[in-house]
């Protein structure tokens, strides 16, 4: 086995480090650090990347990760290592908020440049410095502003490593998602480097489902790869449903959206799913379902304009 080299910092094998992925400096000239925790066992096995906070209100994803160091699994792995990054976007979680401090949002700064803005300088030392070192890993995201998410791990379909990941993952719904330009995830693949992108609650908000549901997930790929030991914890399976695509549903007119039904339940064809009405109590517009789905994400924000993104539906 080789060693991990994060920063210039050696991590060889049988070592747990916590290492720092580089030095930001910002305009009043504090330091920004990126803490990265790093667990390797001595015996052979993958390397595995778990990483949240890409958005800073994205907050299930940091506390996910929080329970996972707090429960010391990793600190005696049977195989293999293990590469934590519980906030990736510092200055955007201390204020609270999805972007970088110049507007960017750092998701889309990718494969980034070591002279180019911070959210680019980020972007290449996630992909210089642990990208390369993975055989694959898993970033963890929320809806967002007032988009509430049940639980769901995204990849698309086509990418058979991807896909098998997916499946050992079992989130409540996997879903075909083709990644994005300028992305972590449609980077890392290119590389050959699947990385799967779990989604669950909303943002600023903890969400126990989607925390518990993500901290399982984890689980059960360290347990797939033999990494803790098989009766270390019992891990609930939820039915994983497949989802070949997904649709949003948009307000027909602007004024106050209503609905009785829970994210994450089926919901049949022609069923209403919703209301948008006018203020005044003189027009209402029914949201019916044009095909059996899944309701998978929820607007939680009851007054929307027309063409707002209300409902979010998967059909298997």
């Amino acid at each position: 086995m080789s060693d991990l080299i994060i920063n210039e910092i050696k991590i060889g094998p049988g070592e747990n480090r916590v290492v720092n992925l580089n030095e930001y400096y910002l305009p009043t000239g504090a330091l920004m650090e990126i803490p990265t925790y790093v667990y390797r066992s001595k015996k052979e096995g993958p390397v595995i990347l778990f990483m949240a906070g890409m958005h800073g209100e994205e907050v299930n994803g940091i506390e996910i990760m929080r329970n996972l160091i707090r429960a010391h699994h990793f600190e005696n792995l049977l195989r293999g290592s293990v590469i934590i990054i519980p906030i990736v976007n510092v200055t955007s979680f201390i204020h609270k908020q999805r972007e970088l401090p110049d507007g960017r949002d750092l998701n889309r700064c990718f494969p980034g440049s070591p002279r180019g803005s911070m959210g680019s300088r980020i972007a290449y030392d996630l992909m210089t410095q642990i990208v390369r070192q993975i055989d694959f890993g898993f970033d963890f995201h929320t809806g967002g502003a007032e988009i509430n998410n049940y639980p769901q791990i995204r990849c698309d379909f086509r990418d058979k490593k991807g896909f098998a990941l997916a499946q050992i993952f079992a989130a409540p719904f996997i879903v075909n998602s083709q990644s994005r330009e300028k992305s972590l995830r449609k980077e890392a693949h290119d590389r050959g480097k699947p990385i799967l992108v779990y989604e669950a609650g909303e943002s600023n908000r903890l969400n126990k489902l989607g925390i518990d549901e993500g901290l399982f997930g984890c689980l059960r790929i360290l347990k797939h790869y033999r990494m803790i030991r098989q009766e270390e914890t019992i891990i609930p399976r939820p039915k994983t449903i497949l989802l070949k695509r997904d649709i949003w549903v948009r307000a027909k007119m602007s004024g106050l959206f209503r609905t009785s039904k829970k994210y994450g339940t089926f919901i049949e064809k022609d069923w209403v799913m919703g209301y948008t009405c006018d203020p005044y109590g003189k027009v209402q517009s029914e949201l019916t379902a044009a095909e059996n789905c899944f309701l998978i994400g929820l607007n939680n924000q009851p007054v929307v304009n027309e063409g707002d993104a209300i409902l979010h539906l998967g059909m298997e």
